[in-house]
């Protein structure tokens, strides 16, 4: 029987990245990130289509080779079709589509975030029902897992993401975008002694746009009688805002398990990379006794190796899709 190879691309914001995938193993996974933001503060969609473009094919080779493969051993093409950036996902979509074309081979398409929730599966065998929360810089939201391809929505942000919430709250401190990795740096070495409010939503939903505004005040207050406050408390300012993050995401997580009678618990996305989100969630596990599944660090922000085991599942139930879609701004899990 031969083998299932399969190339996956993942271009949906200002990553890029490929990997190969065989036989539900993964041997290649690149991404090459795109700093060029940083100075802006934020993702440039036009810079970051403009980046892809530079890049995705040199990746390409790279993966291919470091999986020791060529384009004709491939059985499949894996895409990211959506939510995303339109020009960014375009690049991909259109790169994808071109090598589908050439070596008349299927063309698969993925759902981003569904994705995520299988990065679960790359080196894992998670045991379900499992209710994961996928955390981001976009998307924050609790879904339950009952099989690989059958995903219920069980709660959602209502306004910004964890991840959002994160840059904007260390863009007041002063923070580089993105200020995720120095935010957790800087957390371990302070104190969270700085209450900030969690707010009261119904259900299993989230909201964080309010805790940039309590923080924003907070700072302007402290700021008014000693303009050091920032510089001289700037550990525990991070570790007071990580900590009402984590907080919140917690407490909906724990009540979406017990509601829903979950025997496993796991963590997607780009913020799942977070030192006490990941330290908290272990704990949270062990206090129930609930299997606990955790990604790599390099398969929680975005990666194609997601893609590509999203794409493997895909290829195995034959669904492949047509050249005529297009890319999807917004692109719903269920």
């Amino acid at each position: 029987m031969s083998k299932i190879i399969i190339l996956a691309i993942e271009s949906s914001c200002d990553d890029t990245s490929v990997a190969v995938i065989i036989d539900g193993e993964i041997k290649s996974n690149l991404i090459s990130s795109q700093w060029i933001h940083a100075q802006y503060g934020g993702v440039v969609p036009e810079a970051a289509s403009r980046q892809h473009v530079e890049t995705i094919v040199s990746l390409c080779d790279q993966a291919l080779k470091e999986a020791a493969i060529s384009l004709q051993h491939l059985s499949a093409i894996a895409i990211t079709r959506g939510p995303g950036l339109m020009g960014s996902l375009l690049v991909g979509i259109s790169f994808a589509k071109s090598l589908s074309l050439c070596l008349n081979i299927p063309l698969i398409e993925v759902n981003h975030l569904h994705a995520h929730v299988l990065s679960l599966f790359i080196d894992q065998k998670p045991t379900l029902p499992l209710v994961c929360l996928t955390v981001s810089g976009g998307h924050t939201q609790l879904l339950l897992v009952s099989e690989k391809f059958k995903i219920e929505l069980l709660g959602q942000t209502l306004d910004d993401a964890a991840g959002e919430a994160i840059d904007k709250t260390g863009k007041l401190l002063g923070l580089g975008y993105p200020a995720g990795p120095e935010m957790d740096k800087l957390a371990k070495s302070g104190v969270p002694k700085y209450k900030f409010p969690i707010a009261k939503v119904n259900d299993l939903n989230f909201s964080f746009s309010g805790l940039k505004t309590s923080v924003l005040y907070f700072l302007r207050d402290q700021l008014d009688s000693n303009k050091e406050f920032i510089n001289e408390n700037l550990p525990d300012l991070c570790a007071s805002i990580q900590d009402n993050i984590v907080k919140s995401l917690l407490n909906k997580l724990e009540s979406a398990a017990i509601a829903h009678n979950a025997i496993s618990i796991g963590i997607a996305g780009g913020v799942s990379a977070n030192s006490q989100l990941r330290k908290e969630i272990s704990q949270l596990c062990t206090k129930y006794n609930w299997n606990c599944y955790i990604p790599k660090l390099s398969y929680c922000t975005d990666n194609a190796a997601m893609i590509a085991i999203a794409g493997y599942h895909k290829y195995l139930n034959a669904e492949f899709s047509d050249d005529h879609f297009l890319p999807l701004a917004r692109y719903p899990i269920i």
